[in-house]
């Protein structure tokens, strides 16, 4: 893909960030966007990147600060997408209006649970497990661990068995 020669090429992908972000309507992290943008079209990692920060600087998308840093459409990028939607192929805007909600929804469900081990020394491990809804951290605990194998072990598990863990949590808590 050319890029850096195909202007046209270059304003539909910035214009399928912009339309992408108004479907959703709500702030997205970096890795959710690029999810989405990739479960719908055929886009270059690095010239993702560029897009953001070209539509970032055009005001078009403003960076907002919760938990991380996430992305949200303006009033002005919702000016710049209704003037030149009609750059995106009819085909392309048709595969992500049928695509969209099944993406968002995966998408949804791998980003609202989180897990990572931060290591302290050689032998010791924090680890940080989340659950995050909307943008909003619904739980989160902070484990010390003694070994790289045991953190990894939590992580590991907590990535496939959240909810339950959380429920067991939860109900101990309210107990």
């Amino acid at each position: 893909m050319k890029l850096v020669t195909n202007n046209k090429k270059l304003a539909e992908n910035k214009v399928i960030i912009l339309y992408i972000l108004n479907k959703v309507n709500k702030p997205l992290n970096n890795t959710a966007l690029l999810k989405l943008v990739l479960s719908l079209t055929d886009m270059n990692y690095f010239y993702f990147q560029q897009f953001l920060v070209d539509l970032v600087n055009s005001k078009y998308i403003v960076q907002v600060e919760k938990d991380e840093i996430c992305y949200k459409l303006t009033d002005t990028g919702k000016e710049v997408l209704e003037l030149t939607q009609n750059v995106i192929p009819g085909i392309l805007k048709l595969k992500i209006d049928n695509s969209f909600k099944q993406s968002l929804s995966k998408i949804n469900d791998e980003i609202s649970i989180i897990a990572d081990f931060i290591p302290e020394s050689e032998t010791e491990y924090t680890v940080v497990c989340k659950i995050i809804e909307n943008n909003k951290k619904l739980f989160e605990i902070q484990v010390f661990t003694g070994s790289r194998e045991q953190a990894k072990k939590i992580v590991d598990n907590w990535n496939k068995n959240s909810s339950k863990i959380y429920g067991e949590i939860f109900k101990l808590l309210t107990e």
